[in-house]
This record gives structure tokens, sequence and C-alpha cells, in this order.
């Protein structure tokens, strides 16, 4: 796997749902280790809803999607045709599913109808077992760097050293332990920004000495555990959990000296590596370059790469409320992430810093259904 871009969401701020967690596939593409921190217990409703009675496995076989939520197919045109030119593999085995869910969609969309296009539905049955599915969101972010360090951008991006399977803790990196070893990638403003991109896992870096902007990717993390610095914020009394958010951690981190900041960083590890990719496409662990609001990270022993999914998307407000509706999208799963397991979605949002916003305060619930053919590679999706 070679994931792009993760940042806040519910890994930093430890407020996400129950997605099981901890050790990541490896190599891991995002830093998400943590999506449950503090407890399973989320008392607002976050998009929950309750209409298809009990759905007792992962995935059940359905025969009708039952949505009248508005739609927004637009993006799956796209995405599918960059899997398809990109991969013979995916090409082969969901061509034909994709043939005809572009039928399906210039044909109206119409759930009611789905079937007819010969797709066969299995619903997720969610962690509650009443079809609520969890969506977190991550984003590519861009770090404005130099290549050489000065009085103000002195805080390192390093290359994967050859260290073994234990390198040195963020403390002992933060004291130079991989000083003057040429893995310097660049160098930006802020710890915290840092940190941001190495939970994100990959992201852009804007070099402002020659105005290049250079896609890092996940290239490797030093073999400690992971800790939410949103967790240790709350427990230490310094932000409450009903206001902790990305917004909150970083407005934190830009009123502390750089002392308290780097103070509370350490508490985490576990730190990522990255490497100078050749192309500046947001790659996901399928290899396949991934479009804002089509691709979806995802457990894949539920949802194998290349997968699309039917999905009932919460919409959210501009400051993360949900509005009380959903929307319709075809997604495709793209990749993968250590805390992505079961009834959880991790939804692409693009790059950049709205895009973070946006991807942040995701920790919503919606309804998914995987979608095969009746016939061929694909046939029974309940499987």
């Amino acid at each position: 796997m070679n994931k792009q871009a993760y940042w806040l969401i519910a890994a930093v701020l430890g407020l996400a749902g129950c997605a099981g967690k901890s050790d990541k596939v490896e190599p891991p593409t995002k830093q998400t280790d943590n999506k449950c921190f503090l407890n399973c217990e989320m008392p607002e409703n976050l998009g929950r809803q309750y209409l298809d009675g009990t759905l007792p496995e992962d995935l059940v076989r359905v025969e009708r999607v039952n949505s009248s939520a508005p739609a927004d197919f637009s993006q799956f045109g796209p995405q599918s045709r960059i899997v398809l030119q990109r991969s013979g593999r995916m090409a082969s085995r969901y061509g034909e599913l994709y043939h005809q869910l572009s039928r399906w969609v210039a044909n109206g969309g119409d759930p009611a109808y789905i079937t007819e296009y010969g797709i066969s539905l299995a619903q997720l049955g969610g962690a509650d077992r009443m079809g609520n599915v969890l969506f977190t969101g991550y984003y590519s972010p861009v770090l404005e760097v130099r290549h050489r360090p000065d009085a103000n951008y002195k805080h390192p991006l390093y290359a994967m050293p050859k260290c073994g399977s234990r390198c040195p803790t963020r403390a002992e990196i933060h004291r130079g332990a991989l000083a003057n070893r040429g893995l310097e990638l660049g160098y930006s403003q802020s710890l915290i920004d840092n940190f941001l991109m190495d939970v994100q896992g990959s992201g852009f870096v804007h070099y402002g000495d020659d105005d290049k902007l250079q896609y890092l990717g996940y290239s490797g993390k030093n073999g400690h555990g992971y800790v939410s610095i949103g967790r240790v914020l709350i427990d230490r009394g310094e932000v409450p959990k009903e206001k902790m958010s990305m917004k909150a951690i970083k407005e934190w981190a830009n009123q502390q000296p750089e002392h308290k900041v780097k103070e509370l960083l350490e508490q985490n590890p576990s730190y990522v590596f990255f490497e100078r990719r050749p192309t500046n496409d947001v790659v996901g662990a399928a290899g396949i370059p991934l479009l804002p609001m089509a691709a979806v990270a995802a457990d894949k022993t539920l949802l194998p790469m290349g997968t699309p999914i039917l999905a009932e998307v919460p919409l959210l407000d501009k400051a993360g409320n949900w509005t009380g509706k959903h929307q319709l999208r075809l997604l495709i799963a793209l990749d993968v992430g250590g805390a992505v397991k079961k009834g959880h979605l991790d939804l692409y949002h693009g790059m950049g810093e709205e895009a973070g916003v946006d991807a942040g305060h995701y920790k919503h619930f919606g309804r998914v259904w995987k979608l095969g053919l009746h016939h061929g590679p694909t046939a029974a999706p309940w499987l």
C-alpha cells in the first residue's frame, strides 16, 4: 500500500467511533492508528438512521436500496475511468460492473431501479448492526517549506532512515537523532504543521525558494505506538472534549511557546517518514490516483480494492454540524488504513486547507451498499 494524505480527523482528536485500530496495515499510507481513543460512546445522532431493521452481519444481502436522498454521481465516471486506465486487474474484475453503473446513472440513477441493471446488493451492517456506517475524512495537506533551514524554516521533514524496525522516537528525532545524515526533505516553520502532515501520512510541500510543488508520499514509520495528542489535551484540561477539533488543536498550538508544543507532540512517540514521488498524483493503496469525494479507504476484507459502493453520505454545514440530510454517492474503495475496519469508511476530500477543514469535521454516519453483478467475479457481494 502506498497511501496519500491523511490529517487530523478523529485520529488526532480521539473523537471518532469504534473502528478497531492500532497497528496499521504495512506499509500504511495514512496515520489513522487511533480512531477510538476515548471511548466508543457517541451520544449525538450524527446522522444515524434506523430504517432497515437489524442487519446481523457485516454484509447482508438485500433486494433493494431504501433511499430517497438526493444524489450526486458526477465523480463516479471520472474516478472509474482512472481505475480502468491504470489497472488491468481491476478493469478485468470491475469493468462490466462500472459500465452497468454508468448506464444506470445515465438513465437517472434512481435507486429503485438499480437491480434492473444486473446489480446485486449487500448492505453494510455497521458497528451497531442497524446499518449505520461511520464516515471520517482525510485530505492532502499543502505545507510551505524551504530546501535549507533558516531562522524561520527550521523544522525538518525526514526521509526513511536505515534503522531496522525500531527507529528513534519523536522526542529523540526532535533532539537531532537524524540530523546531518542527508535525510532532510525540507524545512517548515511549524512543528504542529509537520505533525499534522505526519498524521495524514503524506501530502504536498511547496518549496518557496524555487516555487516548486512536490508530493511527498508515505515511506515508513519508526515502529513506536501512536498516542492521540487530542486525548492528551482533553485529559490535561487544555481543550474541552466537546470542543475538540483539528481547529482547536491548531489554535491551541498557535497560542503556545514552541517548547510547550514540542512537549505535547512528544507524547506521541510515533513518527512518519516521507519520500519524494515522481508525480503529484494523490495515489491510494490500490495504486490509483484519488479524486475528491469519489474514493474511500475501507476494510479490504469487506470491500476489496476497486469495489464500487452506493453510499448515503452525511451532509455537514461549514461548522461541521450534520444538516439532517444525506446525499447518495457512488464511491470506489481505493485505499486502506489501520483503523479503517468493518463499518467505517474514510472519505477522501481533496487537497488544501479547505479540504482539510471539511475532512476534519467528519465523524458522522451514513448507510452503505456494496455493489456487484448477478454473474461474474463480483457476484454475491454479501459473501
